[in-house]
């Protein structure tokens, strides 16, 4: 006996087809009487296809098929075994037109209502007349001149304002984004936020540095890329304008994110990658000078000690005690009673930084950080430098060394000694105001978070290089 299959019936198939019109549901699987047909190969028709099923962004396969509910009759070819469509079919029935091909409209002229022809026993000239009184309008006709005057002026008054109106604008957004431009005209405000004397001398500094911006490495949360495009989340003064404020006021992440509209995140990596960028493109710039210009330059104060090459001494920046307890010993500095990097700087006689050594752990001598430093490969036996008693270094240096007498117990300087230890000590103590000038960058006030141990060293390097291009010189006479 026959099996009989109703229409509908699910059927036993290794694989079905389905329809990928929208809101059709109809699948081999469980009809039999539907064919499924493949979108053209011709792009312009295939395009039709997904024009006419409303599927925007669609992807067609080999797989993608429409079913013969959606085409007409006589869309299919007549006398073949197989059900194919005619060339360049195209589905047309769909739910959302009810299955139906829908008539096509008609123009806007063919809807347009026209009166009727004129009768030829009637007066063209009344019926002229007429069309003009219907219209209302006279299109032979000219404006006042005064009208015509009026407007423009009031034209003008209303260009004249929204062009007032646009500079306001301009000004109130300045006004409320906070960045360099908003302090442009106050040169306080520069020097309290950058250090900087006023706004033309860091203006003069940016005008250094801007041309090689676009080759800045950049650091990103995932990676260090290399700056393509605009990937800024501001613009790069702007960005230099934060690094300079986290510098020299010491302001948080949090806090400098606040201030100019962005995240924290993007705060951390605009710092390290200036950080990283002054570091290589200040640290590029030669600021060891040769003995010819230190002693063209040489102040009169060093008239007893001409041959004075540098002014040495180490300086200290407290850092956060780590948990661990060799760090700590390792770090720990007996001078500051404190956690602390170590540093060795190096000033010419007319007050210029000419040598920046790294932070070093603060359990460091003087001695031995004078050492690793790298400064004795500087120093040639014609040289002369100037230290402080704790640098014990007479067998380091082929120099001479111009350094306080030691008092030995029990004894008394004798008057020379008195006299020379003074001397040294009256100048010495420019070192010791450079080192301050560096240090009125709030970031080192305080204790610095093991968190940016990573760019700590570029950080102070580059504060200490910027003392070079902030301020004036130590001494007002010595700017002669």
């Amino acid at each position: 006996m026959e099996k009989k299959v109703f229409r509908y019936q699910k059927l036993m198939r290794p694989s079905s087809e389905h329809c990928r019109v929208p809101s059709c549901v109809v699948s081999a699987r469980y009809n039999s009487t539907v064919s499924f047909h493949s979108f053209p190969v011709e792009e312009d028709l295939r395009k039709k296809w997904i024009v006419k099923i409303r599927r925007d962004d669609f992807q067609v396969n080999k797989n993608t098929k429409v079913c013969s509910v959606h085409f007409k009759p006589d869309d299919f070819m007549k006398g073949t075994r197989l059900r194919r469509l005619k060339k360049g079919a195209f589905p047309t029935l769909f739910e959302w037109n009810r299955y139906q091909v829908q008539p096509p409209r008609s123009s806007v002229w063919e809807r347009r209502e026209r009166p009727l022809p004129p009768d030829p026993d009637s007066d063209v000239e009344q019926d002229m007349d007429f069309d003009v009184e219907r219209t209302g309008h006279d299109y032979c006709s000219v404006p006042e001149a005064a009208a015509v005057d009026m407007v423009l002026h009031k034209n003008e008054e209303l260009t004249r304002e929204i062009e007032d109106l646009r500079k306001e604008l301009d000004q109130t957004k300045i006004t409320l984004r906070f960045g360099l431009q908003r302090f442009a005209g106050s040169d306080e405000d520069i020097r309290f936020y950058t250090r900087f004397a006023t706004y033309n001398h860091l203006m003069a500094f940016w005008e250094l540095i801007e041309p090689t911006t676009h080759r800045m490495i950049r650091v990103t949360n995932s990676k260090v890329t290399k700056e393509a495009g605009n990937t800024r989340a501001l613009p790069a003064i702007d960005e230099f304008f934060l690094f300079m404020m986290h510098l020299a006021l010491g302001l948080k992440q949090k806090d400098l994110g606040h201030r100019f509209n962005v995240h924290q995140a993007t705060v951390s990596r605009i710092i390290t990658t200036w950080a990283n960028f002054l570091y290589f493109v200040l640290g590029s710039v030669c600021i060891w000078m040769p003995k010819e210009r230190v002693r063209a330059h040489l102040p009169e104060e060093f008239h007893l000690f001409r041959d004075t090459q540098v002014i040495l001494d180490c300086t200290e920046i407290r850092c956060q005690t780590p948990s661990s307890l060799l760090l700590q010993s390792e770090v720990f500095s007996n001078y500051k009673s404190h956690c602390t990097f170590k540093a060795l700087i190096g000033m010419a006689p007319h007050g210029a930084i000419t040598f920046v050594s790294g932070l070093y752990a603060g359990s460091i001598s003087d001695r031995e950080l004078f050492k690793q430093s790298g400064i004795i490969n500087l120093i040639t036996p014609d040289m002369a430098i100037m230290v402080d008693k704790g640098f014990l270094i007479d067998n380091l240096v082929p120099c001479k060394i111009h350094r306080p007498v030691f008092l030995t117990k029990g004894k008394q300087m004798l008057p020379h000694e008195v006299t020379h230890t003074q001397s040294v000590a009256r100048l010495r103590v420019h070192i010791e105001r450079l080192i301050r000038r560096v240090k009125e960058h709030k970031l080192f006030d305080t204790v610095i978070p093991l968190s940016i141990s990573g760019s700590i060293n570029q950080l102070f390097t580059v504060a200490c290089l910027l003392v070079n291009y902030q301020c004036g010189p130590l001494v007002k006479a010595w700017s002669h």
